[in-house]
């Protein structure tokens, strides 16, 4: 605990946004290194109170920052208790030697916390949805159609399909019509029911609420949906699975595998400052550095004690 202590005191101050300097400066600053790619993702622990009507959790932001010439890097925090991920974050690009007109791309899984993370972090950076998230919650809905009852079945699969396969494309506009395509027809069969008065079909309501759910999603992230089919044809990440092994890492092998235990929030994010510097192996370059701070301040009040000595 002292020791997460020390390097959460060693972070720095606040940072909202990123200061990249002048424009002049920017531009004379030397050539930029190849890309750098990193991956946000979420896990949960148990917590040690558990608040009425809540599960007990509470959520662990983990990341890993790969150059393509370099080591890469992993970071993790509480959100609720961290009042400096920004700063967190600047701090590990920095440590990779991060240049003002380097390009970072972002991958995350589109949700609040990890979306408002990679903003204003950088100058050149690209902030893309994980395609992985995306079809998974695709295929949840083609699930729940598939338990639908009637001759609008395998009318619902197919657009359901049409919207895959528009986001794949990153027509994030055609995705959206379909979308509220699908709403509309559902809500119709619905009235349709009820005036030939047959129960509401459950499976409908279930479906109307997810693609309502969906079309929310999609629009919150409209900006960072891209054509994933081509980058995936010209070799570039369009998913988050490297960031999955770092969340194992992180999270899993203290705080979730098997252990049983429950985490206060402060306590679950001290230890993931030092189990991430122990993956980044910088650990004990840190209590080097502090031996060495230590060394001088003891040794400076003896010399001051030997010069007066002297002088008498």
């Amino acid at each position: 605990m002292a020791t997460a202590e020390r390097l959460e005191a060693q972070l720095g101050p606040k940072q909202f946004a990123h200061d990249g300097g002048p424009q002049r400066e920017i531009e004379a600053s030397p050539e930029p290194a190849a890309p750098i790619t990193v991956g946000l993702d979420g896990g949960y622990i148990r917590g040690r109170d558990r608040l009425p009507g809540a599960n007990g959790c509470f959520e662990v932001i983990a990341g890993k920052s790969i150059p393509q010439e370099g080591v890469a890097k992993v970071f993790a925090f509480v959100h609720r208790v961290d009042r400096k991920p920004k700063r967190r974050l600047r701090a590990v690009l920095e440590s990779q030697g991060i240049l003002p007109r380097q390009h970072i791309t972002f991958l995350c899984d589109g949700g609040d916390t990890v979306r408002e993370l990679g903003a204003f972090v950088h100058p050149r950076s690209e902030h893309i949805l994980d395609w992985f998230h995306v079809a998974m919650r695709i295929e949840q809905l083609l699930q729940t159609t598939r338990g639908v009852q009637g001759a609008e079945k395998e009318e619902l699969l197919k657009s359901i399909e049409r919207v895959k396969w528009f986001l794949w494309h990153g027509n994030v506009f055609r995705a959206d019509e379909t979308l509220y395509n699908l709403l509309e027809d559902i809500a119709d069969v619905r009235e349709e029911q009820r005036k030939a008065g047959l129960p509401s079909s459950v499976v409908l309501k279930k479906l109307e609420r997810a693609l309502d759910e969906f079309a929310t999603y999609v629009d919150n992230n409209a900006g960072a949906i891209v054509n994933c089919g081509e980058r995936f044809r010209c070799g570039e990440r369009i998913s988050t699975g490297f960031v999955e092994s770092a969340v194992n890492q992180v999270i899993s092998k203290r705080f979730v595998k098997k252990q049983q235990m429950r985490w206060t929030p402060r306590g679950a994010h001290l230890l993931l400052q030092v189990r991430t510097q122990v993956l980044n192996d910088e650990l004990r370059a840190s209590s080097e550095r502090w031996s060495r701070a230590s060394a001088l301040r003891i040794r400076r009040p003896r010399q001051r004690h030997a010069r007066s000595r002297r002088l008498r």
